[in-house]
């Protein structure tokens, strides 16, 4: 968004509006992750008068708490699962097409100890580069020894024979989430966060004519009629499918990852690590990311959602146990900067095994007697792919008019190539030269937010702006991404982002103060501390 054009099409008063002005919505949707998302933009690609309604904030939940991997899933290819592969290796090569600013081709190596190791990781992985077709990211190789111990400078060389170099796409979560809402807004679409959906309307034959959603800052509440509502809420599908059916059985099973984030220190190169085996089955990544390493994920089983999920001793002591068989310099407990935990919304099956390794990562799309769509399962991947199908089936019921889906080459807001990623600004895509020029206008905000990290104070103006941040949480977890790079200084820095956003959307010192205050709340679950003592 060049400088020169203003940022009001993204301000809460411009995205409030349509709800009073607007009588009657062809598209409700309910969710504003990585799903919600992707159905919100296939719907507004097809012509449809789209709104979506977030609870929280654009990725609050799973879709910020990912391995940060755009990926076909080396996994689900061992497991036989080729269908699934396949899809999730053309949507990754069109998100690296339409969001080069925030996608990008990474390196990954699978060391190998045994003998066997590098041939069989070898043609699995030519497999895997089949599937891909022409939308590669290029050719799997064999690595000798010394090759391996070179570009992961701090394997474990003890018993390595060499390596397998593969390809895998990688990229910033929330980031895309709040891109694909900017271009969702630029392409007539209304979505708002902290507006949460606590009513389905029915008619006299019980079918759902709408919603009704209070905006979390105001307390009103608005009456929204609607030709088709779409469920999109990932782990939280079954808290709005009771609103149109009490009792409905649940549909997701809900699964823990966790990930810990350390000092690039442990993994020097540009390269990421890829272990190919571990002790419950799954493999386990440590993956750069933001001038950071990324260590994950675990597979735990839960019988509860929550907003904030929290990390399990056993989780965090897996992961580094883990990573410490690999790494010359293994990570402890006091090296992690950031621990986060996320959790799948997987489509249970009806029957069989619980094992959450087990269940597939397809999505599933059902439909309630009354007429509400329900979208469950799948991944960060194939979020256009799943609001497609959404929209498509939303069609198929007669609910919306026949159109074709125009979003496989749709641009993400802000896209462009960048080559260069020295700066972290390369994030921002073509927004970079609004963000340099609002520096320009205004040098104080060139200065850093804390002398230990690289984020800016433009960037704090420029979220509340152009990024619909509403909160200290909005900025730090999921706009500069501080909670999850480093906790304690995302604490430190809390009280600054609360002034520059109070000065911005015109809160005053107590509003300032209850921000500190809850994001603090929130922070100290992703800080480091000592496991309790026995």
């Amino acid at each position: 968004m060049p400088d020169s054009q203003p940022t009001h099409l993204f301000s809460r008063a411009a995205l409030l509006r349509p709800l009073t002005t607007t009588p009657h919505w062809d598209l409700v949707v309910i969710g504003g992750g990585a799903t919600g998302l992707g159905v919100a933009l296939d719907g507004l690609s097809r012509g449809y008068k789209t709104l979506l309604l977030e609870r929280d904030d654009f990725a609050k939940g799973t879709s910020s708490r990912s391995t940060k991997l755009v990926h076909g899933g080396v996994r689900y290819l061992a497991q036989g699962d080729l269908g699934l592969v396949r899809e999730a290796l053309y949507e990754r090569g069109l998100l690296l097409k339409n969001a080069p600013h925030l996608v990008k081709n990474q390196d990954f190596i699978i060391p190998s100890y045994t003998w066997w190791g590098g041939p069989f990781y070898t043609i699995g992985l030519k497999l895997y580069d089949l599937l891909a077709g022409r939308l590669s990211l290029g050719a799997s190789v064999h690595l000798s020894q010394a090759e391996t111990l070179r570009r992961l400078g701090n394997l474990r060389p003890a018993g390595l024979r060499g390596g397998v170099l593969y390809h895998d796409g990688q990229f910033d979560d929330a980031r895309l989430a709040i891109n694909l809402a900017q271009t969702a807004i630029e392409r007539g679409g209304t979505l708002l966060n902290h507006c949460r959906v606590h009513g389905l309307l029915k008619d006299a034959q019980g079918q759902i004519t709408g919603v009704t959603a209070t905006d979390a800052e105001t307390g009103r509440t608005y009456p929204v009629q609607a030709r088709a509502v779409v469920n999109a809420t990932g782990v939280f599908v079954d808290d709005i499918r009771v609103l149109d059916q009490p009792g409905a059985p649940r549909l997701v099973q809900p699964s823990q990852g966790v990930h810990i984030v350390v000092d690039q220190s442990f993994l020097p190169g540009p390269d990421a690590l890829m272990i190919p085996q571990t002790d419950d089955g799954r493999v386990l990544f440590a993956v750069p990311w933001h001038g950071r390493v990324v260590l994950g994920t675990t597979d735990t089983p839960l019988s509860a959602t929550s907003a904030e999920p929290r990390a399990l001793e056993e989780e965090i002591e897996f992961i580094l146990r883990t990573a410490g068989r690999y790494l010359t310099r293994p990570p402890r407990r006091q090296d992690a900067l950031s621990i986060f935990a996320g959790l799948r919304p997987l489509a249970a099956p009806t029957g069989g095994s619980a094992k959450t390794r087990e269940i597939s990562r397809s999505h599933k799309i059902l439909v309630s007697e009354a007429g509400l769509v329900t979208i469950t399962g799948g991944k960060w991947t194939t979020y256009r792919r799943m609001g497609q199908d959404t929209v498509d089936r939303v069609i198929a019921l007669g609910k919306l008019p026949p159109a074709v889906s125009q979003t496989a080459h749709q641009p993400v807001h802000g896209a462009q190539p960048t080559p260069d990623r020295r700066s972290h600004l390369a994030a921002y895509g073509t927004d970079q030269a609004a963000l340099l020029a609002l520096i320009a206008r205004q040098p104080a905000l060139g200065e850093k937010l804390d002398e230990a990290l690289e984020f800016l104070q433009a960037e704090v103006v420029w979220a509340a702006r152009a990024e619909m941040a509403r909160t200290v949480e909005d900025v730090l977890a999921r706009r500069v991404r501080v909670l999850f790079l480093d906790a304690a200084a995302a604490i430190r820095v809390a009280p600054r982002v609360a002034a520059l956003l109070a000065a911005e959307l015109g809160r005053d010192a107590a509003w300032q103060q209850q921000q500190v205050t809850d994001f603090e709340l929130v922070a100290r679950h992703y800080l480091p501390s000592a496991p309790p003592v026995a």
